[in-house]
Order: C-alpha cells, then structure tokens, then sequence
C-alpha cells in the first residue's frame, strides 16, 4: 500500500509567489475580502505566520470606513439564511458546526435569528465573533451584551473579532 502525501505550501512558497497567485492562495482568510491578502503582498517576505497576519490585519486598519464595514457586512449572519441555504463558505460552516450552531433547538434557533436582527438594526451590519471555543449559548450571551456598545465600539470590536477568525483560518492553513 502506498500513502499518498498531499503537498502543502510553506510560508517560504506562498511569499514566492506572484500577486495573484499568493492573493488566491489567501484567499479564504478574509471572508469575501480578496483585497486584504491582495494588498499585503506588497510586505512579504513574511518570516512568520505571526508576521503575515500582522501584514493583512495592518492593511485592514489602514482601509477606508466603507472598506472595514464592507468586509464586516461580507460575514455571514450566524445560523442565519446562508446556513440554512448551504451557502456559507467552507470555513464559515466548519466554525459554526465547531460551535454546534448546525445544532440550534427551534427555540434557540429564533433566539439567535432575533438577536441578530435587533443587532443588525441598531448597528447596520452582521454581528461578528470568532466563534471558536465558543457554544452557541456563549455567542448569544456575547450578542445580548454588545447590543449596548455605541457604534465605534462595536466596529472596533468587529474588526477585532475578524482579525481573530483570520489568525485561527491561517493556523489552519499551515498546519496541514
């Protein structure tokens, strides 16, 4: 029998690599923000993953207000319609499957839809956390509690929480 083994790209390669290819290769860190990876290209090499996460959270600090709300309004709404529709990302579904958001009694079903309407209403977009070592009674409870944050509070706090979700997806992708 043989075992077949699957390449996997060091940080060294994925710093080798063109503009378009590195952004690709990148592409699923950022959730639907392909300008992040794109953009911190310009800083390689990294010679850590610390260092290329730094880059790409750097480039999001440094983006315009319509291109920080972007990025927040690209995440999903959790448990919300793209998971019910299948059409969450890879990583959006294995997080919130890691969270047993896929596992919402009905009641906490509308728990969790409710309190991401109300958030979306007084904030304009998705509630954001990287859920990660989190239940889903944890998320809920971390909705309730920043549903009284001001507006700049909780755009810092998104942003924070996207940073976090990027580490743990580039952890993933080098630990293969």
């Amino acid at each position: 029998m043989t075992l077949l083994t699957i390449p996997t790209m060091t940080l060294t390669d994925l710093c080798a690599l063109p503009q378009a290819e590195f952004s690709h290769e990148l592409s699923g860190i950022f959730e639907h923000s392909p300008w992040i990876p794109q953009r911190a290209w310009a800083a390689r090499p990294f010679a850590t993953v610390d260092d290329l996460h730094h880059a790409m959270v750097q480039v999001v600090q440094q983006a315009s207000l319509a291109e920080q709300l972007a990025l927040i309004t690209a995440h999903p709404e959790l448990a919300g319609k793209e998971a019910a529709e299948g059409t969450l990302t890879d990583a959006s579904t294995q997080e919130q499957r890691g969270a047993g958001l896929d596992q919402c009694s009905a009641q906490e079903l509308k728990r969790l839809r409710g309190l991401n309407a109300a958030y979306r209403q007084r904030f304009g977009f998705p509630f954001v956390i990287a859920v990660k070592g989190r239940s889903r009674y944890q998320i809920m409870d971390a909705i309730e509690a920043r549903l009284h944050n001001d507006q700049d509070t909780e755009l810092a706090t998104c942003l924070d929480q996207i940073a976090q979700i990027a580490r743990f997806r580039l952890d993933a992708l080098f630990a293969q």
